[in-house]
C-alpha cells in the first residue's frame, strides 16, 4: 500500500493511499515508504495546514467504516476551521446520541484531515482524542486553528 512519512509540530505522521484516495493517517514514521501524487499532495496540505496557510483540504479521501461513522466524518469536514460542534450538536443533526458521535470520533482513519479534533464535549470540554498525546494533541490543533489559546 502506498505510503508516506512526514515531519510535523505533532510529531511523525504517516499517510496511506489505496485506490486512488487518501484511506489513513497514522501517528509515527513507516519505512520503506512508497510515495504517491495523491499522497505527495496531501503532504503538501498538511504542511501548509500546520504552517497556519490551508484551511479547508482538497483532497480524495475514502476512509473505510460503517454507513454512520461516515456520516459523522462528513459532519466533521463541515465545521469551519476554527470553530468547534460538541458531540450533542452532530448527534442532534444524525438523529443519534452524543455517545455515539464519541465512538465514530475515535475511529476516525485520518484524523486532522477529517477534523475530529472540532469535536468537543458539553461546554467546550476536549473530550477525548485518539491520535498522538491524546487530549494534548487536540489541544494543540486547536491552538493552531486559534480554537482555544494556551
Amino acid at each position: 500500500m502506498p505510503h508516506l512519512s512526514l515531519m510535523s509540530p505533532l510529531g511523525h505522521l504517516t499517510l496511506f493511499e489505496e485506490n486512488d484516495a487518501i484511506v489513513a493517517l497514522e501517528w509515527g514514521k513507516a519505512p520503506d515508504q512508497v510515495p504517491s501524487r495523491h499522497l505527495n499532495r496531501a503532504k503538501t496540505q498538511l504542511q501548509k495546514f500546520f504552517d497556519g496557510k490551508l484551511k479547508i483540504f482538497d483532497l480524495p479521501l475514502s476512509p473505510t467504516g460503517t454507513d454512520f461513522q461516515k456520516a459523522v466524518w462528513r459532519e466533521m469536514q463541515a465545521i469551519p476551521y476554527g470553530e468547534t460542534r460538541s458531540y450533542g450538536d452532530v448527534a442532534k443533526t444524525l438523529n443519534s446520541a452524543a455517545r455515539a458521535v464519541g465512538g465514530a470520533c475515535g475511529h476516525n482513519p485520518i484524523p486532522i484531515i477529517i477534523p475530529c479534533h472540532r469535536i468537543v464535549g458539553s461546554g467546550g470540554k476536549l473530550g477525548g482524542f485518539s491520535g498522538g498525546e491524546g487530549v494534548e494533541t487536540k489541544q494543540s490543533l486547536l491552538h493552531l486553528e486559534s480554537v482555544f489559546k494556551t
